[in-house]
């Protein structure tokens, strides 16, 4: 609410055009939400024909990409409205107001500079692509990849024109808000005698002006002209100076998209000159054609068109068949949830507000030990991050090109494993301790005898839920659909449920787009930024150091891989999970597949198996303290009197507990590959 009335009372500064960009930042945003639907509508048609009618299209693939692309970057402005960027703000919180006004400065002013540099060279590329028609070359041979470095261009300048009128509110001075709308002409300006260049030719009025700012460009921006040559400190040295740059960005609360991108363009700036800027944007357009990252938004999509339909609701109260007359049955029953949960959803912090408003008032209510009851909470819906389909194993199968399918296979052994540690833990204390929980005759003593029962309509929807999620994920596991094809079906298996449940309506689906459109817009940024960063970075023989830089520690393979781990604990402490993946899993990843032989596994199934230890070790940062996200977002809906350090003290049984089942992963590996290797063999 707070943040609503800001950004209400700043839309009424800076004048008639700074209104203007809003309203098209917010009209974009909430109106490419609807290009989800449709593109689970095309894969689900796509799913029809082939597997129905055995006549696959040619067309499905594209047309899914064209408007997934177009959602991510057409909803910059809005996530740049609502300032919904991810950034680090730990310490970004710390400071006092001042402090942080400088730090928005600074932050704001350096995304300008990134956005302005890759602008400049990606409206090149995508004018070239337009003038040849530049086409995918495939069966169908539609335009994509003009479209693409089009739709890139569009969502780039919107982000910039936002954060430009962001960067004139800023300031209080009437003049510096002029100053900074000037800027804003001025960079537009340029970019039209770009397109006059490109159209009317070197020899016209448009093309001698651009040459001579690029001429400017590339003596004022070439480091050799100042006698600079980074290649002659060597990689070891650079990637030192390069992470310490990084992380002195991100503790000032930058968004993290910016700060990847800011440093992908001054290392194409030192070490290839304003020529550079090509390879930036080429890795910034590479990430429009991933196909599986098109599996994000639409498994984002069901999961929130479940959560609204009120069926965790309904799961809890249909689960409680599973409680028994055991002690602590309702902590079986919870658990029970969050595994049916985390294969709805995907997507951990959801499942933990779910579980925070169903399960935690119930358990407080019948009397079970608090600390017992919050950590099994966070716990159990921490599992969304293991239990397929897990948004986290998407983006590392994308980063560390691993088969999607085989990571899901491979999470889902680990994942019950570790609700069965939580189960067992809570049962062993209870029944030591009962004054710990009660049983069923007791809460039913407590109740007075009453039983709350589930409408028809209510188990059906239950039951849906379930044979839903077999399906999906079914379908994955058999190989029958790709994980994309998968969550298209998936949501319109959601509508049905919400509809059984006499939910669904427009209303619903319109703020499930909207909030999958806001989700997806927080993440894409920060993943294109650190693509371009890490494409840049192993260009420059990054990968090779990292590779060398391991091979020479002496350690065994099993050590090697706990020093990663280990670099992956202290990272989360303070580091966005998506923003360690992206910077961590292209340089370990290669060196896991290296040691595969002497782990006695294809580097294949190893750099598999390291996924599972990786997401493992992610679900431990979710909980541990004093970050945790989940003990934060537990605390956002538990009752007044639960305070964080409450909920901190309260993980720290579960954190054991899952530091137990990571090691038994590591050591026994065929707890995470035994499925994935039955299923696909070869």
């Amino acid at each position: 609410m707070v943040a609503a009335t800001e950004v209400q009372s700043q839309e009424r500064r800076g004048g008639a055009f700074a209104t203007s960009v809003d309203h098209v930042s917010r009209f974009l945003g909430l109106a490419v939400g609807n290009l989800y639907i449709l593109c689970a509508i095309v894969t689900l048609y796509e799913v029809i024909a082939r597997y129905a009618f055995n006549s696959p299209t040619q067309w499905a693939f594209e047309v899914v990409m064209v408007l997934c692309a177009t959602a991510w970057m057409l909803s910059a402005g809005f996530v740049t409205l609502q300032k919904r960027h991810i950034g680090i703000t730990v310490f970004y919180l710390m400071a006092s107001d001042r402090v942080r006004w400088w730090l928005d400065l600074f932050a704001m002013v350096v995304g300008v500079f990134a956005l302005y540099m890759l602008i400049s060279d990606t409206l090149i590329r995508a004018l070239d692509s337009i003038d040849l028609v530049e086409r995918a070359g495939t069966g169908w041979n539609s335009p994509l990849p003009m479209i693409l470095k089009t739709v890139l261009v569009a969502g780039l300048f919107i982000y910039l024109l936002q954060l430009l009128v962001n960067l004139s509110r800023h300031f209080q001075s009437r003049a510096l808000e002029v100053g900074v709308l000037a800027l804003t002409a001025l960079i537009v300006l340029r970019y039209l005698i770009q397109i006059g260049h490109h159209y009317m030719g070197g020899d016209s009025f448009f093309g001698q002006i651009d040459e001579a700012i690029n001429a400017f460009g590339n003596t004022v921006l070439n480091p050799r002209e100042y006698g600079i040559n980074v290649r002659e400190y060597g990689i070891g040295v650079v990637s030192l100076g390069i992470v310490a740059v990084l992380l002195l960005l991100m503790m000032t609360g930058m968004p993290l998209g910016i700060v990847t991108l800011i440093i992908s363009v001054v290392c194409a700036f030192l070490f290839f000159g304003p020529k550079g800027l090509y390879l930036v944007s080429t890795n910034a357009s590479g990430l429009l054609e991933k196909y599986p990252l098109v599996a994000v938004p639409l498994f984002v999509l069901m999961a929130t068109i479940l959560e609204r339909a009120g069926i965790a609701e309904d799961l809890f109260d249909a689960m409680s068949i599973f409680a028994g007359n055991l002690r602590g049955g309702v902590a079986l029953q919870t658990t029970i949830v969050a595994v049916i949960l985390a294969a709805m959803s995907g997507v951990m912090g959801g499942e933990i507000v779910m579980l925070g408003l169903v399960a935690l008032p119930q358990l407080l209510r019948l009397k079970y030990d608090r600390k017992l009851a919050i950590g099994l909470i966070c716990a159990a819906g921490a599992l969304a991050t293991l239990i397929p389909p897990s948004i986290v194993m998407i983006v590392y199968g994308l980063s560390a090109d691993v088969a999607i399918g085989d990571l899901f296979a491979a999470g889902f052994i680990p994942g019950l494993m570790l609700a069965t540690f939580y189960v067992t833990y809570v049962l062993v204390r209870c029944n030591l301790n009962p004054a710990l929980a009660p049983t069923a005759s007791e809460i039913a003593a407590m109740q007075g005898g009453e039983t709350h029962g589930l409408s028809r309509d209510r188990m059906l929807a239950v039951l849906l839920c379930i044979l839903l999620i077999a399906c999906v994920m079914g379908s994955i596991y058999a190989g029958i659909a790709s994980v994309t094809e998968a969550a298209g079906v998936g949501v319109f298996g959601a509508i049905i449920v919400a509809a059984v449940r006499h939910k669904f309506s427009y209303e619903l689906l319109r703020d499930s787009l909207a909030n999958t459109m806001g989700v997806v817009g927080t993440i894409i940024w920060l993943i294109l930024g650190a693509v371009a960063f890490v494409g840049l970075y192993n260009l420059i023989g990054g990968a090779d150091f990292m590779r060398s830089l391991f091979a020479g520690l002496g350690l065994s393979p099993l050590g090697t891989v706990f020093v990663m781990m280990a670099i992956l604990v202290v990272l989360g402490t303070f580091m966005e999970w998506i923003a360690i993946i992206f910077i961590t899993v292209p340089v370990f990843a290669p060196v896991v597949r290296d040691l595969g032989p002497e782990l006695g596994m294809e580097p294949s199934w190893a750099a598999v198996w390291f996924g599972i230890l990786f997401v493992m070790n992610i679900q431990i940062y979710f909980l541990s303290p004093p970050f945790g996200p989940a003990c934060f977002w537990l605390k956002s809906v538990a009752p007044k009197d639960i305070s964080l350090q409450e909920i901190f003290i309260s993980v720290l049984p579960f954190i054991v507990l899952q530091i137990i089942g990571m090691l038994l992963v590591m050591f026994i590996p065929e707890i995470a590959l035994w499925l994935p290797q039955m299923l696909n063999p070869t």
